[in-house]
């Protein structure tokens, strides 16, 4: 018989152990014992059990927590170490319990009740390095929860730690650090951008068909807001995140690190259209502006102009006369040819949540497309929407389309044609470039839809990739890094071209340990796994780099590697490097 497969999952662990708990036993045993048994009780299995955390093990001085997410396991932590300043000031003791915890995103192993792996070891080496009454967190914690705890983690740099190959970048907290709010309220330098989140508008047209006009409403704003170059605008990947929700302003702001967030409703019937739309403080959740618009849906371009310069007035941000003019740009008087676009565009964007009927949806989003186009022929957006739509086509071939590519191209220089300044028309460039091979137009594209849209993170992504396949990698890491900034929800994929830029600069231990993230992140990913083998080829770990391999042809038995190198534009001498690193190790078996 087949021997049991080994059960794995993801998991945040945190490891907390008692400073100094030999010296206080030697100098009170039972008053030591009598005094933790209460801080087990009274402060730490509670806060344990607020955060939906599993004690997997208590080890007299210390205990291992699972929970299922990093920000439950961190607010856990900052909560037992605050509660034990507090318990020890009450209790006079003068040798009181500190706690040291470490915490950890990682794979672990199943036992039974029992957890075991790397995801542990590492938790509980940071747990050992951790300061008396301290926190210190991994990177792969910190990545998931910035923006998302109120409190501030400095930078502790690469640690060596004991029985683990590669340094572990971590980030540490220590109590009486200033929260998030508190941060948030202090004076910003001159040049700091304030920043934005534009939550999904409330559909209130009691139809729910009408769903495709109120998100569209809210793209388009969010859109023009990213014409602002003094203003930093959230993703709509991630500020729709909470679509359906109620969430508390406050922590929208801690979670996606903005100052500010719009929120409002949308009820359309017949030829009128009412907009209520409010800005909320996201630090105090006072409100800086509020309105409400009664009109007919022919102005409904001018309301959205109107809300956008309201925010950008109440938000102080100073405004150039070429971002002006081109939020003012109204692309069509047909309120139809609109409408279908915004139709379009909706089901494009549903393509991406690994929709039953892809081809079909694709199919409607195309149809909605050339019926808008029939309407208005000079309708820019229209082209750029289905030119977006055909790119989904060639990456996915839901329906089998030999030519997308080049329809995707057409399409795109098009909606050009039509409107220079058109952001996600040079993205569409950029994207065909990129699959293309063309490397020049990638970063030239990607350049003019950044000076246009100085906040649209595919932008920055697609500016970073640039740089790492023209032979500048780590320049690629500030576009990244303000990529993940904009639109943390895609910092799981991003996270993915950081660890390739470190690959092509041949730094091979930040390269290995950024596609761990990323499997810690997707566990199921194939191609972090060979780039991993990869660098730790490079690096000599034969065995690890073997193991890795055999872990990706279990998760895609038919995995093959050249096939993967060729959707990237790679460099010659790159191309060497990854096979160079693959071949150290035997690799491919």
């Amino acid at each position: 018989m087949p021997e049991p497969r080994t059960q794995r999952r993801l998991a945040a662990i945190l490891a907390a152990d008692v400073a100094g708990f030999s010296r206080l036993v030697g100098v009170d045993e039972v008053g030591t014992l009598a005094a933790l048994r209460e801080v087990w009780s009274a402060v730490f299995n509670p806060a344990v059990e607020r955060f939906q955390g599993r004690v997997v093990k208590m080890m007299g001085d210390g205990a291992l927590v699972e929970f299922a997410s990093a920000v439950n396991a961190v607010e856990a932590a900052i909560e037992i170490q605050a509660a034990m300043t507090t318990h020890n000031t009450g209790s006079g003791s003068d040798t009181p319990i500190t706690f040291r915890i470490g915490v950890n995103v990682g794979d672990i192993v199943i036992e039974g009740d029992d957890i075991l792996g790397d995801g542990v070891n590492i938790a509980a080496r940071l747990e050992a390095q951790a300061a008396t009454g301290g926190i210190l967190v991994s990177e792969s914690v910190h990545m998931q929860i910035r923006g998302k705890v109120a409190a501030v983690f400095e930078d502790a740099g690469e640690l060596a730690l004991k029985n683990i190959a590669i340094p572990v970048r971590a980030w540490r907290w220590a109590a009486g650090q200033p929260t998030i709010s508190a941060a948030a309220t202090a004076p910003r330098p001159a040049d700091a951008s304030p920043a934005i989140a534009v939550l999904p508008f409330t559909n209130m047209s009691g139809d729910p068909e009408q769903e495709y006009f109120s998100d569209g409403v809210t793209e388009d704003i969010i859109t023009d807001l990213s014409k602002v170059s003094g203003l930093m605008v959230i993703a709509r990947n991630s500020s729709f995140a909470y679509k359906g929700k109620s969430p508390d302003i406050r922590k929208v702001g801690r979670e996606l690190g903005v100052t500010s967030v719009l929120e409002g409703s949308i009820r359309r019937a017949g030829n009128r259209v009412r907009i209520t739309a409010q800005l909320i403080d996201a630090v105090t959740g006072g409100h800086l502006w509020a309105e409400r618009y009664d009109r007919d849906l022919t102005d409904i371009f001018a309301v959205q102009d109107e809300v956008t310069l309201q925010i950008v007035g109440a938000l102080k941000v100073k405004l150039l006369p070429a971002e002006r003019a081109s939020i003012a740009h109204m692309p069509t008087q047909s309120i139809a040819a609109h409408d279908l676009y915004l139709r379009g565009r909706e089901l494009s964007f549903s393509l991406l949540n690994s929709p039953e009927s892809p081809a079909e949806i694709l199919r409607q989003s195309i149809d909605a497309f050339e019926q808008s186009i029939a309407i208005d022929p000079g309708y820019a957006p229209s082209y750029v929407g289905m030119a977006m739509a055909y790119n989904l086509e060639y990456q996915n071939q839901w329906l089998g389309l030999p030519d997308a590519l080049d329809r995707c191209i057409a399409l795109a220089r098009k909606g050009l044609e039509l409107d220079p300044n058109d952001a996600f028309a040079h993205i569409g460039l950029a994207m065909a470039a990129m699959v293309s091979g063309d490397v020049a137009t990638l970063k030239a594209e990607a350049a003019k839809a950044l000076s246009i849209s100085p906040s649209l993170a595919i932008a920055s992504e697609a500016m970073g990739t640039a740089e790492v396949f023209s032979g500048n990698p780590l320049g690629a890491l500030p576009y990244y890094d303000k990529a993940m900034r904009l639109d943390p929800a895609r910092a799981t994929s991003t996270v993915h071209f950081v660890g390739i830029a470190h690959l092509m600069a041949a730094d091979y231990p930040t390269a290995a340990y950024r596609f761990r993230e990323r499997i810690s992140l997707v566990p199921r990913t194939d191609s972090s796994r060979a780039l991993l083998a990869v660098a730790l080829g490079h690096l000599g770990e034969l065995d690890a780099a073997r193991r890795v391999w055999r872990e990706l042809k279990a998760i895609k038995p038919n995995y093959d590697h050249e096939t993967y190198l060729k959707k990237l534009p790679w460099r010659p001498a790159d191309l060497a490097a990854i096979r160079a690193g693959l071949a150290r190790a035997g690799l491919p078996e």
